[in-house]
């Protein structure tokens, strides 16, 4: 197979594109399980791009069920340099409207602590940099790519990932828009740290879809504004993803992102037991050939 172009992670009908041709359903296991569901691969401007549903066909995985691991190592071990994710928040802002797209710049990490959110452990340490958890450089070519595409756009803002799978209080989020963030949802981490740590490129399409519980003159989310809006804005992000792929060239290349674990590893070479070693080549192999 030839490698990945670009990984889309995000709902199961993002993939139904009709101008995406060789089309096949791609299975892998991975030391960390099997990913959320099987990975669609098509040709679509002559670029092989993946396309993998967080919680899987039918939506059967909580966002704490999500194999965020086995989902970024099967990603990593396909080629994938870059992943877009297409995700659904709640505004904290009043100008960040329902049906507006924010490509944020910023994650703040209030998860329980229940998510498995590294590769490493088990005798291998190291500690990745992500001041910077979005790759600005493909953040900026979609954010391009979604404004060619129609969306009204935000870009830059912080989005904080609290555990779900219940939605917030009203307490909560008024706290949470206290301490600056603009949008809420459950899935960006630990996925975006965990690409960090593949050295993949990371950016995030949140599709805000309602004010969380916070506006008094908004109705607090239901599920049923989530969906309705996602669906409204299905076209919109396969659009978006459509005209990041075709300019391709004039936005991919070699990112920091890319060799995020050149000084990050800290475990020596001689201490590293072998099996840990062989399970995460996909990953470390580069700087610690198996």
């Amino acid at each position: 197979m030839s490698e990945i172009a670009l990984a889309v992670i995000g709902g199961s009908g993002l993939y139904n594109m009709a101008e995406m041709t060789a089309v096949e359903s791609v299975s892998i296991d991975t030391p960390f399980g099997r990913p959320s569901d099987s990975i669609t691969v098509g040709t679509l401007h002559g670029r092989r791009v993946a396309f993998l549903p967080r919680h899987g066909r039918g939506h059967v995985l909580t966002p704490t069920e999500v194999p965020y691991r086995a989902n970024i190592f099967a990603l990593k071990t396909l080629g994938a340099r870059y992943i877009v994710s297409v995700s659904a928040c709640g505004s904290l802002r009043e100008d960040f409207a329902p049906g507006e797209i924010v490509v944020p710049d910023q994650l703040f990490d209030f998860t329980k602590g229940t998510r498995e959110r590294s590769f490493f452990g088990n005798g291998l340490v190291a500690h990745v940099a992500v001041a910077q958890p979005f790759c600005p450089h493909l953040s900026a070519a979609l954010a391009e790519a979604t404004e060619a595409a129609g969306g009204r756009l935000h870009r830059g803002g912080s989005v904080i990932t609290v555990e779900g799978p219940r939605f917030s209080t009203r307490g909560e989020s008024e706290i949470f828009r206290q301490w600056g963030m603009s949008a809420i949802g459950m899935t960006t981490s630990p996925e975006a740290f965990l690409a960090a740590e593949a050295e993949i490129s990371y950016a995030c399409m949140i599709h805000i879809t309602d004010y969380d519980v916070w506006h008094h003159s908004e109705a607090p989310v239901t599920v049923e504004m989530v969906v309705r809006v996602l669906r409204a804005n299905t076209a919109l992000a396969q659009a978006a993803i459509s005209a990041l792929v075709a300019g391709y060239d004039d936005w991919a290349g070699e990112f920091p992102a890319h060799s995020a674990l050149k000084d990050a590893i800290i475990t020596p070479a001689e201490h590293i037991p072998s099996g840990v070693r062989a399970d995460l080549q996909p990953i470390i192999g580069k700087y610690l050939p198996g």
